[in-house]
């Protein structure tokens, strides 16, 4: 459906995959629900296109069954350096799936029609009030609006809400390759102040992704940091043309305001090396459409802040290797010199493992990096 009625319990502005997810959500706790998006599907981004299997199993809760979409597994993490140093450790629980952003976009809408989501593609959002929203040059009234247009959110600005506790920017760019995946892991590889990721997203094709601080460093720049990468490479030939995003590492001083509440980027966000971003909007939509259920958007909130913490955490960690070479090869070393760490490193990461589990093996790790 494409059109714009005149009352609606749920506004979402925004119809990418944390705009679907709110709204899928929330027809799920019996609302109307609007989505409102001046694009048209499918809706693409620059992202590693790799979900954890937290995600995959935040997805399913709202009945987006991803392992069934044909989407690549992969079994676990990998960490590479140039110095040949590698550690990996399948995930605990669970697999890992590579999938291409437009696929995801096209399931989703197709989740979000079955749910009985009234999808406005095409729409020109032009402002909010305390009674509703200001689509296509009339008022749509509303119960409740969710900001869900991203790191750049108009709607969070409408709302008053920009202020940030936290703020950092890294630049991402993404090509696909025509080349049949050479591991069943996905592989991180470290360079000087820059990563690769590679993530298999079908039989015959790997997501390419570089991230670093210096916006006009592109694939081809950074690829002879890679040696092993860029031989694999060699042979095949780009599938798509690079693109690029700003991925940022951004909490937010409040998510909510009044009746407006905001999910996914626009909300905060942690740097992409954390691969969390789809699990992170999942858990949010569900929290969101609780806190709805309940009228209580404090209860959305505070459950908001406790989601972001521990993949806060990790990306703190794993951006300090990014900062410190000498450090991120001595820790290198350590977890490929013993493996269980890094897979209670890796279980952690998909919340497997409590923080506290953790840091007790922390002496252990401080020993074996004094020792190296």
């Amino acid at each position: 459906m494409n059109f714009l009625p005149r009352f609606t319990d749920v506004f979402v502005i925004g119809g990418g995959p944390a705009g679907l997810a709110a709204a899928i959500a929330a027809r799920q706790k019996g609302f109307d629900v609007t989505v409102a998006d001046c694009s048209n599907p499918p809706i693409d981004k620059a992202c590693g296109e790799g979900i954890m299997p937290d995600g995959v199993a935040a997805a399913r809760t709202l009945g987006i069954r991803l392992e069934e979409s044909g989407a690549r597994r992969f079994r676990g993490i990998r960490f590479c350096t140039a110095e040949a140093t590698a550690c990996e450790a399948a995930f605990p629980t669970g697999e890992g799936l590579g999938l291409r952003r437009t696929t995801l976009h096209r399931l989703m809408v197709g989740r979000a029609l079955e749910a009985g989501v009234n999808l406005a593609w095409g729409a020109r959002i032009t402002g909010i009030s305390a009674e509703g929203v200001m689509a296509n040059d009339r008022l749509v009234r509303s119960r409740w609006i969710v900001g869900a247009d991203g790191s750049h959110s108009t709607v969070r600005r409408w709302a008053g809400l920009d202020t940030s506790e936290r703020h950092s920017s890294r630049y991402g760019f993404r090509r696909h390759y025509q080349v049949p995946a050479w591991s069943e892991y996905m592989e991180i590889h470290w360079g000087d102040g820059c990563q690769i990721y590679i993530t298999p997203v079908d039989g015959e094709e790997i997501c390419v992704v570089l991230i670093s601080r210096d916006p006009h460093l592109r694939l081809d720049d950074a690829l002879p940091q890679f040696p092993e990468v860029a031989r694999r490479l060699r042979a095949s030939r780009p599938a798509t043309v690079e693109r690029g995003a700003v991925t940022a590492s951004r909490r937010l001083a409040a998510v909510c305001r009044g009746k407006v509440a905001l999910v996914g980027d626009a909300s905060g966000s942690v740097d992409a090396i954390t691969g969390e971003g789809l699990c992170l909007l999942f858990q949010q939509a569900a929290a969101l459409a609780e806190a709805f259920d309940r009228d209580d958007l404090a209860r959305y909130a505070a459950e908001h802040r406790r989601i972001g913490r521990r993949p806060e955490f990790m990306a703190g960690l794993m951006l300090m290797l990014d900062r410190r070479e000498g450090f991120r090869r001595r820790v290198l070393r350590a977890m490929a010199a013993r493996p269980r760490l890094f897979a209670k490193m890796l279980a952690m990461h998909v919340g497997e493992l409590r923080g506290l589990d953790f840091c007790a093996n922390g002496l252990e790790f401080g020993w074996r990096m004094l020792t190296l």
